[in-house]
């Protein structure tokens, strides 16, 4: 009998195990020594890091042919290679030259760079609309159309708290909410839950003071002002956890008022908010997500 038991929790437990295993990968967060921009996790991010190469580009350039020029004319023009110094005061052709070689550069990159920010700019039809609010020093959530609202801290300290040291026991919250050691400062006690492929209008706003929201790896960054409400939007590409921060000095705390986003897949998505509805939004995500 208890050999039978034995063997049914292990079958029971062995059927569990893919589902209490279940996890997103973190995609999005800052990485100590790396260089460069987080992957690409939108269409709005992606035209943001090809812009910032060309750009590299020409201004290399650019760099490089002035230090050449500069080279050149240290050695052609020193006292020594030319002892009798020119007398003449201008030289219209290379006037023109140096006005309009400029010009051209700025209509290049500006033909480039405009559309990039208009897409940013023009907010399209969202499949999800969320309110998000900043505070000192934590972020409000309210999914419009929805009977679903919830705050979210960093994991570790409570707002009021000011001691953020990583503790054994903020370990182990970490753990408990499937995070790494290593996202500490990083990770929060909910998350907003959004699925692949949908479009998403953050509308955001501020309850005390100016805060900003931004996600790098979708490219978006949006003050948040009192009193006023701007909006934000993306559309997903890969599913993940992206991590942010707030980008605005707001007091004493700014450091420690991070942002979670989960992109799941829309299923995922469905249950994760039909069961937030009933439980205030603190439903662990992996509680839904299937393999």
């Amino acid at each position: 009998m208890q050999l039978k038991t034995m063997l049914t929790g292990l079958l029971s437990a062995f059927v569990a195990a893919p589902a209490m295993a279940q996890s997103l990968e973190v995609v999005g967060k800052p990485t100590d020594g790396d260089m460069g921009f987080q992957p690409a996790a939108t269409k709005l991010a992606e035209d943001l890091q090809w812009l910032d190469g060309m750009i590299l580009v020409i201004i290399t350039l650019i760099t490089l042919f002035v230090t050449g020029l500069l080279a050149w004319c240290i050695v052609r023009y020193n006292r020594k290679a030319n002892p009798t110094p020119g007398s003449f005061t201008h030289n219209s052709p290379l006037e023109v030259a140096w006005t309009i070689g400029p010009i051209v550069i700025l209509i290049f990159i500006g033909s480039f760079s405009l559309p990039v920010l208009f897409d940013q700019q023009e907010i399209p039809e969202a499949d999800i609309t969320i309110k998000v609010t900043g505070y000192q020093w934590y972020w409000g959530y309210e999914y419009i159309g929805e009977d679903l609202s919830y705050d979210a801290n960093m994991i570790g300290a409570p707002y009021t708290d000011g001691d953020y040291r990583k503790t054994p026991e903020v370990v182990a919250q970490l753990e408990e909410a499937g995070y790494a050691e290593e996202d500490f400062l990083l990770a929060t006690d909910t998350a907003v839950v959004v699925p692949v492929g949908k479009t998403v209008v953050m509308r955001v706003t501020g309850g005390d003071v100016i805060h900003s929201w931004t996600i790098p790896a979708f490219g978006v960054k949006q003050d948040a002002v009192p009193g006023r409400t701007a909006e934000l939007h993306f559309t997903p590409n890969r599913e993940g956890v992206y991590f942010g921060q707030c980008s605005e000095l707001c007091g004493i705390a700014h450091a420690y008022m991070p942002i979670t986003v989960k992109v799941v897949s829309e299923a995922a998505y469905d249950a994760w908010l039909a069961r937030s509805k009933d439980e205030g939004g603190y439903v662990d995500v992996r509680e839904v997500l299937t393999n």
